[in-house]
Protein backbone atom coordinates (compact mmCIF):
# COMPACT_ATOMS: atom_id res chain seq x y z
CA UNK A 1 0.00 0.00 0.00
CA UNK A 2 2.73 2.52 0.65
CA UNK A 3 5.05 1.39 -1.98
CA UNK A 4 1.40 2.27 -4.27
CA UNK A 5 1.28 5.74 -2.68
CA UNK A 6 5.07 6.60 -3.34
CA UNK A 7 4.60 5.19 -6.89
CA UNK A 8 1.43 6.75 -8.62
CA UNK A 9 1.15 9.45 -6.01
CA UNK A 10 4.96 11.12 -6.24
CA UNK A 11 3.91 10.61 -9.86
CA UNK A 12 0.65 12.62 -10.34
CA UNK A 13 2.11 14.99 -7.77
CA UNK A 14 5.09 15.89 -10.43
CA UNK A 15 2.15 15.91 -13.22
CA UNK A 16 0.24 18.67 -11.43
CA UNK A 17 3.62 20.89 -11.21
CA UNK A 18 4.33 20.58 -15.05
CA UNK A 19 7.12 17.99 -14.82
CA UNK A 20 7.81 16.33 -18.29
CA UNK A 21 5.80 12.69 -18.25
CA UNK A 22 9.25 11.05 -18.82
CA UNK A 23 10.71 12.46 -16.19
CA UNK A 24 7.41 11.83 -13.87
CA UNK A 25 7.52 8.40 -14.65
CA UNK A 26 11.51 8.22 -14.23
CA UNK A 27 11.60 9.40 -10.53
CA UNK A 28 8.74 8.03 -9.21
CA UNK A 29 10.09 4.89 -10.58
CA UNK A 30 13.48 5.78 -8.69
CA UNK A 31 11.36 6.86 -5.32
CA UNK A 32 9.86 3.31 -5.59
CA UNK A 33 13.08 1.03 -6.08
CA UNK A 34 14.84 3.05 -3.07
CA UNK A 35 11.47 2.11 -0.88
CA UNK A 36 11.20 -1.35 -1.88
CA UNK A 37 14.81 -1.54 -1.09
CA UNK A 38 15.59 -3.17 -4.95
CA UNK A 39 19.11 -2.92 -6.25
CA UNK A 40 19.67 -0.07 -9.28
CA UNK A 41 21.18 -2.85 -11.21
CA UNK A 42 18.22 -3.57 -12.26
CA UNK A 43 17.69 -0.49 -14.22
CA UNK A 44 20.40 -1.11 -16.87
CA UNK A 45 18.99 -4.38 -18.14
CA UNK A 46 14.99 -3.57 -17.69
CA UNK A 47 15.50 -0.19 -19.79
CA UNK A 48 17.62 -2.67 -22.25
CA UNK A 49 15.29 -5.24 -23.27
CA UNK A 50 12.53 -2.93 -23.07
CA UNK A 51 14.06 -0.48 -25.97
CA UNK A 52 15.76 -3.06 -28.11
CA UNK A 53 12.23 -4.79 -29.47
CA UNK A 54 12.49 -5.53 -32.71
CA UNK A 55 9.45 -3.87 -33.25
CA UNK A 56 10.49 -0.78 -31.73
CA UNK A 57 12.61 -0.23 -34.29
CA UNK A 58 10.17 1.16 -36.87
CA UNK A 59 9.60 3.73 -34.46
CA UNK A 60 12.71 6.00 -35.35
CA UNK A 61 12.01 4.71 -39.27
CA UNK A 62 8.46 6.24 -39.55
CA UNK A 63 9.00 9.43 -37.51
CA UNK A 64 11.74 9.94 -39.90
CA UNK A 65 9.52 8.79 -43.10
CA UNK A 66 7.42 11.13 -42.15
CA UNK A 67 9.58 14.32 -41.67
CA UNK A 68 10.93 13.84 -44.84
CA UNK A 69 7.95 13.33 -46.96
CA UNK A 70 6.80 16.66 -45.35
CA UNK A 71 9.80 18.36 -46.42
CA UNK A 72 10.14 17.07 -49.52
CA UNK A 73 6.41 18.70 -50.72
CA UNK A 74 4.20 15.52 -50.67
CA UNK A 75 1.87 17.52 -48.26
CA UNK A 76 1.42 20.19 -50.10
CA UNK A 77 1.25 18.37 -53.31
CA UNK A 78 -1.74 16.27 -51.65
CA UNK A 79 -3.77 19.33 -49.83
CA UNK A 80 -3.72 20.57 -53.96
CA UNK A 81 -4.81 17.41 -55.45
CA UNK A 82 -7.32 17.04 -52.40
CA UNK A 83 -8.41 21.06 -53.20
CA UNK A 84 -9.14 20.33 -56.80
CA UNK A 85 -11.42 16.76 -56.40
CA UNK A 86 -13.51 19.36 -53.68
CA UNK A 87 -12.62 22.54 -55.50
CA UNK A 88 -16.31 24.04 -56.05
CA UNK A 89 -18.10 22.58 -53.03
CA UNK A 90 -18.94 25.03 -50.03
CA UNK A 91 -16.48 23.69 -47.23
CA UNK A 92 -14.21 21.98 -49.45
CA UNK A 93 -11.71 23.20 -47.37
CA UNK A 94 -12.78 21.83 -44.33
CA UNK A 95 -13.24 18.40 -46.45
CA UNK A 96 -9.59 18.97 -47.50
CA UNK A 97 -8.21 18.61 -43.94
CA UNK A 98 -9.68 14.93 -43.41
CA UNK A 99 -9.22 13.51 -46.44
CA UNK A 100 -5.68 14.80 -46.56
CA UNK A 101 -5.11 13.97 -42.69
CA UNK A 102 -6.38 10.10 -43.38
CA UNK A 103 -3.78 10.22 -46.10
CA UNK A 104 -1.19 11.89 -44.23
CA UNK A 105 -1.74 9.67 -40.94
CA UNK A 106 -0.81 6.85 -43.41
CA UNK A 107 2.83 8.08 -43.73
CA UNK A 108 3.30 9.95 -40.19
CA UNK A 109 1.68 8.06 -37.61
CA UNK A 110 1.41 10.77 -35.61
CA UNK A 111 -1.26 13.41 -34.26
CA UNK A 112 0.80 16.58 -33.61
CA UNK A 113 2.96 15.70 -36.30
CA UNK A 114 -0.04 15.59 -38.87
CA UNK A 115 -0.98 19.42 -37.36
CA UNK A 116 2.06 20.72 -38.02
CA UNK A 117 2.09 19.94 -41.55
CA UNK A 118 -1.16 20.71 -42.58
CA UNK A 119 -1.86 23.45 -40.27
CA UNK A 120 0.96 25.81 -41.88
CA UNK A 121 -0.63 25.34 -45.05
CA UNK A 122 -4.25 25.05 -44.83
CA UNK A 123 -5.09 26.96 -42.08
CA UNK A 124 -4.23 30.74 -43.63
CA UNK A 125 -6.09 29.06 -46.35
CA UNK A 126 -9.21 28.62 -44.34
CA UNK A 127 -9.31 31.99 -42.85
CA UNK A 128 -8.82 33.68 -45.76
CA UNK A 129 -12.13 31.58 -47.41
CA UNK A 130 -14.06 32.93 -44.09
CA UNK A 131 -13.80 30.39 -41.56
CA UNK A 132 -14.31 30.26 -38.22
CA UNK A 133 -11.30 30.43 -36.51
CA UNK A 134 -11.44 28.48 -33.40
CA UNK A 135 -13.66 25.78 -35.91
CA UNK A 136 -10.21 25.59 -37.84
CA UNK A 137 -8.35 24.99 -34.67
CA UNK A 138 -10.81 22.43 -33.79
CA UNK A 139 -11.18 20.63 -37.18
CA UNK A 140 -7.58 20.31 -37.53
CA UNK A 141 -6.30 19.21 -33.95
CA UNK A 142 -9.24 16.88 -33.92
CA UNK A 143 -9.03 14.75 -37.40
CA UNK A 144 -4.72 14.86 -36.52
CA UNK A 145 -5.80 12.71 -34.29
CA UNK A 146 -6.73 9.98 -36.67
CA UNK A 147 -2.96 9.57 -37.45
CA UNK A 148 -2.11 7.33 -34.03
CA UNK A 149 -5.32 4.99 -35.25
CA UNK A 150 -4.69 5.12 -38.87
CA UNK A 151 -1.37 2.69 -39.95
CA UNK A 152 1.51 2.96 -39.84
CA UNK A 153 0.85 4.21 -35.90
CA UNK A 154 3.84 4.74 -33.83
CA UNK A 155 1.40 4.50 -30.74
CA UNK A 156 -0.09 0.80 -32.08
CA UNK A 157 3.78 -0.46 -32.46
CA UNK A 158 4.30 0.65 -28.59
CA UNK A 159 0.99 -1.03 -27.77
CA UNK A 160 2.13 -4.44 -29.65
CA UNK A 161 5.71 -4.36 -28.02
CA UNK A 162 4.12 -3.80 -25.03
CA UNK A 163 0.72 -6.29 -24.87
CA UNK A 164 2.85 -8.77 -27.41
CA UNK A 165 0.05 -9.03 -30.48
CA UNK A 166 0.92 -8.47 -34.02
CA UNK A 167 1.54 -4.98 -35.41
CA UNK A 168 0.51 -6.17 -38.77
CA UNK A 169 -2.87 -7.47 -37.50
CA UNK A 170 -3.77 -3.94 -34.87
CA UNK A 171 -2.72 -1.93 -38.09
CA UNK A 172 -5.26 -3.76 -40.04
CA UNK A 173 -7.73 -3.23 -37.15
CA UNK A 174 -7.31 0.40 -36.80
CA UNK A 175 -8.56 1.19 -40.75
CA UNK A 176 -11.93 1.10 -40.39
CA UNK A 177 -12.29 2.98 -36.87
CA UNK A 178 -9.87 5.59 -38.50
CA UNK A 179 -12.42 5.96 -41.24
CA UNK A 180 -15.38 5.96 -39.39
CA UNK A 181 -13.88 8.37 -37.26
CA UNK A 182 -12.86 10.37 -40.56
CA UNK A 183 -16.84 10.03 -41.89
CA UNK A 184 -17.45 11.75 -38.05
CA UNK A 185 -15.90 14.57 -38.25
CA UNK A 186 -17.34 15.28 -41.99
CA UNK A 187 -20.19 14.98 -40.79
CA UNK A 188 -19.55 17.68 -37.47
CA UNK A 189 -18.23 20.04 -40.34
CA UNK A 190 -20.73 19.65 -42.58
CA UNK A 191 -23.28 21.64 -39.86
CA UNK A 192 -20.44 24.05 -38.74
CA UNK A 193 -20.15 24.87 -42.30
CA UNK A 194 -23.94 25.20 -42.68
CA UNK A 195 -23.83 27.90 -40.06
CA UNK A 196 -21.43 30.46 -41.23
CA UNK A 197 -22.47 32.38 -44.61
CA UNK A 198 -19.03 33.97 -44.70
CA UNK A 199 -17.69 30.90 -45.96
CA UNK A 200 -16.59 31.47 -50.09
CA UNK A 201 -17.31 28.77 -52.43
CA UNK A 202 -13.94 28.18 -53.82
CA UNK A 203 -13.76 27.67 -57.81
CA UNK A 204 -14.28 24.54 -59.16
CA UNK A 205 -11.22 22.98 -61.10
CA UNK A 206 -10.75 21.71 -64.69
CA UNK A 207 -10.44 17.79 -65.82
CA UNK A 208 -7.05 19.05 -66.68
CA UNK A 209 -6.07 20.73 -63.28
CA UNK A 210 -7.19 17.50 -61.59
CA UNK A 211 -5.21 15.13 -63.68
CA UNK A 212 -1.97 17.03 -63.44
CA UNK A 213 -2.48 17.68 -59.65
CA UNK A 214 -2.79 13.93 -59.06
CA UNK A 215 0.12 12.94 -61.61
CA UNK A 216 1.91 15.81 -59.21
CA UNK A 217 0.69 14.33 -56.13
CA UNK A 218 0.83 10.33 -57.36
CA UNK A 219 3.94 9.68 -55.42
CA UNK A 220 2.80 10.73 -52.13
CA UNK A 221 -0.58 9.08 -52.70
CA UNK A 222 1.75 5.66 -53.52
CA UNK A 223 3.87 5.95 -50.31
CA UNK A 224 0.78 4.25 -47.98
CA UNK A 225 0.77 1.64 -50.65
CA UNK A 226 3.90 0.62 -50.51
CA UNK A 227 4.31 0.86 -46.77
CA UNK A 228 0.49 -0.85 -46.17
CA UNK A 229 0.75 -3.44 -49.10
CA UNK A 230 4.29 -4.21 -48.76
CA UNK A 231 3.49 -5.52 -45.04
CA UNK A 232 0.04 -7.04 -45.75
CA UNK A 233 1.40 -8.68 -48.64
CA UNK A 234 3.66 -10.35 -46.88
CA UNK A 235 6.91 -8.73 -48.58
CA UNK A 236 8.84 -7.30 -45.73
CA UNK A 237 7.84 -6.44 -41.60
CA UNK A 238 6.73 -3.71 -40.48
CA UNK A 239 9.75 -2.56 -39.12
CA UNK A 240 11.14 -3.62 -42.33
CA UNK A 241 8.77 -1.36 -44.53
CA UNK A 242 9.65 1.61 -41.42
CA UNK A 243 13.11 1.10 -43.67
CA UNK A 244 11.71 1.32 -46.84
CA UNK A 245 9.56 4.24 -46.18
CA UNK A 246 13.01 5.83 -45.33
CA UNK A 247 14.40 5.07 -48.28
CA UNK A 248 11.08 5.70 -50.60
CA UNK A 249 11.28 9.36 -48.79
CA UNK A 250 14.44 10.30 -49.91
CA UNK A 251 14.08 9.01 -53.05
CA UNK A 252 10.97 11.18 -53.96
CA UNK A 253 12.81 14.18 -52.21
CA UNK A 254 16.09 13.89 -53.90
CA UNK A 255 15.13 12.49 -57.77
CA UNK A 256 11.46 12.97 -58.20
CA UNK A 257 10.48 16.10 -56.36
CA UNK A 258 14.13 17.10 -56.27
CA UNK A 259 12.83 19.50 -52.76
CA UNK A 260 15.42 17.22 -50.47
CA UNK A 261 18.32 19.84 -49.83
CA UNK A 262 21.43 18.32 -47.42
CA UNK A 263 20.15 21.31 -45.11
CA UNK A 264 17.27 20.18 -45.57
CA UNK A 265 17.79 16.62 -44.80
CA UNK A 266 20.30 18.02 -41.41
CA UNK A 267 17.37 19.43 -40.26
CA UNK A 268 14.76 16.60 -40.43
CA UNK A 269 17.42 14.07 -38.97
CA UNK A 270 17.62 16.11 -35.90
CA UNK A 271 13.75 17.24 -35.57
CA UNK A 272 13.84 13.04 -36.04
CA UNK A 273 16.23 12.52 -33.44
CA UNK A 274 14.99 14.25 -31.26
CA UNK A 275 11.38 13.19 -31.40
CA UNK A 276 12.58 9.94 -31.19
CA UNK A 277 14.53 10.37 -28.04
CA UNK A 278 11.41 11.67 -26.63
CA UNK A 279 9.42 8.46 -27.22
CA UNK A 280 12.35 6.69 -26.42
CA UNK A 281 13.06 8.13 -23.16
CA UNK A 282 9.60 7.74 -21.93
CA UNK A 283 9.70 4.02 -23.17
CA UNK A 284 12.85 3.49 -20.80
CA UNK A 285 11.02 5.51 -17.73
CA UNK A 286 7.50 3.75 -18.10
CA UNK A 287 9.73 0.61 -18.02
CA UNK A 288 11.03 1.04 -15.15
CA UNK A 289 7.18 2.08 -13.47
CA UNK A 290 5.18 -0.79 -15.15
CA UNK A 291 8.04 -3.30 -13.95
CA UNK A 292 7.30 -2.26 -10.17
CA UNK A 293 3.92 -2.38 -11.06
CA UNK A 294 4.19 -5.83 -11.58
CA UNK A 295 6.65 -7.14 -9.11
CA UNK A 296 5.61 -5.92 -6.17
CA UNK A 297 2.20 -7.50 -7.26
CA UNK A 298 0.55 -3.69 -7.28
CA UNK A 299 -1.14 -4.63 -10.86
CA UNK A 300 -2.50 -7.31 -9.95
CA UNK A 301 -4.03 -6.30 -6.82
CA UNK A 302 -5.59 -3.48 -8.79
CA UNK A 303 -6.30 -5.75 -11.73
CA UNK A 304 -8.57 -7.89 -9.05
CA UNK A 305 -10.27 -4.60 -7.37
CA UNK A 306 -11.29 -3.96 -10.82
CA UNK A 307 -12.75 -7.16 -11.46
CA UNK A 308 -14.36 -7.44 -8.30
CA UNK A 309 -16.59 -4.49 -9.26
CA UNK A 310 -18.60 -6.19 -11.80
CA UNK A 311 -18.63 -9.03 -13.93
CA UNK A 312 -20.95 -7.14 -16.54
CA UNK A 313 -19.02 -7.18 -19.83
CA UNK A 314 -20.74 -3.71 -20.90
CA UNK A 315 -20.16 -2.25 -17.67
CA UNK A 316 -16.75 -2.86 -17.81
CA UNK A 317 -16.20 -2.10 -21.32
CA UNK A 318 -17.65 1.02 -19.73
CA UNK A 319 -15.27 1.48 -17.50
CA UNK A 320 -12.39 0.89 -19.47
CA UNK A 321 -13.34 3.62 -21.89
CA UNK A 322 -13.76 5.76 -18.72
CA UNK A 323 -10.44 5.08 -17.30
CA UNK A 324 -8.45 5.66 -20.89
CA UNK A 325 -10.40 9.12 -21.98
CA UNK A 326 -9.63 10.65 -18.48
CA UNK A 327 -5.93 9.06 -18.67
CA UNK A 328 -6.07 10.45 -22.26
CA UNK A 329 -6.80 14.00 -20.25
CA UNK A 330 -2.92 14.33 -18.70
CA UNK A 331 -0.93 11.17 -20.23
CA UNK A 332 0.18 10.78 -23.29
CA UNK A 333 -0.29 7.77 -25.63
CA UNK A 334 2.59 5.94 -24.15
CA UNK A 335 2.64 6.47 -20.99
CA UNK A 336 -0.69 5.31 -20.33
CA UNK A 337 -0.04 2.10 -22.28
CA UNK A 338 2.90 1.65 -19.77
CA UNK A 339 1.24 2.39 -16.80
CA UNK A 340 -2.65 0.96 -17.79
CA UNK A 341 -1.95 -2.12 -19.58
CA UNK A 342 -0.53 -4.39 -17.07
CA UNK A 343 -2.92 -3.38 -14.82
CA UNK A 344 -6.43 -4.17 -17.47
CA UNK A 345 -4.73 -7.03 -19.36
CA UNK A 346 -5.71 -9.49 -16.52
CA UNK A 347 -9.08 -8.06 -16.73
CA UNK A 348 -9.23 -8.51 -20.40
CA UNK A 349 -7.91 -11.86 -20.31
CA UNK A 350 -10.94 -13.07 -17.54
CA UNK A 351 -13.24 -11.59 -19.67
CA UNK A 352 -12.16 -12.68 -23.11
CA UNK A 353 -11.56 -9.80 -24.66
CA UNK A 354 -9.92 -9.76 -27.90
CA UNK A 355 -6.35 -7.58 -26.89
CA UNK A 356 -6.35 -6.73 -30.72
CA UNK A 357 -10.13 -5.16 -30.06
CA UNK A 358 -9.04 -3.51 -27.15
CA UNK A 359 -5.78 -2.18 -28.11
CA UNK A 360 -8.19 -0.05 -30.83
CA UNK A 361 -10.64 1.89 -28.13
CA UNK A 362 -7.94 2.17 -25.80
CA UNK A 363 -6.30 4.09 -28.53
CA UNK A 364 -9.46 5.68 -29.50
CA UNK A 365 -9.77 6.79 -26.24
CA UNK A 366 -5.94 8.18 -26.03
CA UNK A 367 -6.40 9.78 -29.39
CA UNK A 368 -9.50 12.13 -27.88
CA UNK A 369 -7.41 13.00 -25.60
CA UNK A 370 -4.89 14.53 -28.28
CA UNK A 371 -7.62 17.42 -28.87
CA UNK A 372 -9.30 17.72 -25.51
CA UNK A 373 -8.33 19.75 -22.56
CA UNK A 374 -7.03 20.71 -20.53
CA UNK A 375 -3.07 18.94 -22.22
CA UNK A 376 -4.39 17.84 -25.80
CA UNK A 377 -1.40 18.29 -27.50
CA UNK A 378 -3.01 18.69 -30.85
CA UNK A 379 -5.10 21.58 -29.44
CA UNK A 380 -1.67 23.23 -28.06
CA UNK A 381 0.32 22.45 -32.04
CA UNK A 382 -2.67 24.13 -33.24
CA UNK A 383 -2.87 26.94 -31.59
CA UNK A 384 0.90 28.46 -32.42
CA UNK A 385 0.57 26.70 -35.85
CA UNK A 386 -2.28 28.93 -36.66
CA UNK A 387 -2.09 32.27 -34.26
CA UNK A 388 -5.14 31.20 -33.00
CA UNK A 389 -6.41 31.28 -29.53
CA UNK A 390 -6.50 28.17 -27.32
CA UNK A 391 -9.97 29.21 -25.69
CA UNK A 392 -11.21 29.94 -29.28
CA UNK A 393 -10.70 26.54 -30.24
CA UNK A 394 -11.47 24.63 -27.06
CA UNK A 395 -15.29 26.01 -27.89
CA UNK A 396 -15.19 24.76 -31.07
CA UNK A 397 -13.58 21.48 -30.42
CA UNK A 398 -16.28 20.19 -28.22
CA UNK A 399 -18.78 18.58 -30.85
CA UNK A 400 -15.97 16.95 -32.39
CA UNK A 401 -14.92 15.60 -29.27
CA UNK A 402 -18.58 14.31 -28.63
CA UNK A 403 -18.54 12.67 -32.29
CA UNK A 404 -15.68 10.80 -31.59
CA UNK A 405 -17.52 9.36 -28.12
CA UNK A 406 -20.00 8.36 -30.65
CA UNK A 407 -17.48 6.58 -32.59
CA UNK A 408 -15.64 5.52 -30.10
CA UNK A 409 -18.73 3.79 -28.21
CA UNK A 410 -19.71 1.89 -31.23
CA UNK A 411 -15.79 0.65 -31.95
CA UNK A 412 -16.26 -0.22 -28.44
CA UNK A 413 -19.84 -2.71 -28.76
CA UNK A 414 -19.41 -3.70 -32.16
CA UNK A 415 -15.83 -5.65 -32.67
CA UNK A 416 -16.16 -7.22 -35.34
CA UNK A 417 -15.66 -3.24 -36.82
CA UNK A 418 -12.35 -3.86 -35.46
CA UNK A 419 -11.13 -7.32 -35.82
CA UNK A 420 -13.11 -7.98 -39.64
CA UNK A 421 -9.95 -6.97 -41.56
CA UNK A 422 -7.08 -8.63 -39.55
CA UNK A 423 -9.92 -11.78 -39.97
CA UNK A 424 -9.59 -12.10 -43.62
CA UNK A 425 -5.92 -11.68 -43.82
CA UNK A 426 -4.51 -13.92 -40.51
CA UNK A 427 -7.36 -16.10 -40.55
Amino acid sequence: MILAIILLGSFFLLIFLNVPIAVSLGAASLLGLIYSGVSFDILAPTVYSAITKYSLLAIPFFILAGLLMEKVGITRRLIYFAQTVLGGMRGGLAYTVIVVALVFAAISGSGPATVAALGTILIPAMLAQGYDRGMVGGLLSSTSSIGIIIPPSVAFIVYSSLASVSVSEIFLAGIIPGLLLGIAFIICSYFFIRKNDNIEVPRAYSAKEKFKAFTDAFWGLLAPVIILGGIYSGIFTPTEAAGVAVVYALIVGIFIYKELSFKKLFDVLVDSSVTTATVMYIVASATIFTWLLTTSLLAADMAAFITSISSNVILMLLLFNLIFLIAGFFLDTISAYYILTPVMFPVIAEMNIDPIHFGVFITINLAIGQFTPPVGVNLFVASNVGDIPLQEIVMKVIPYILVSIIVLLIVTFFPQLSLWLPSLMFE
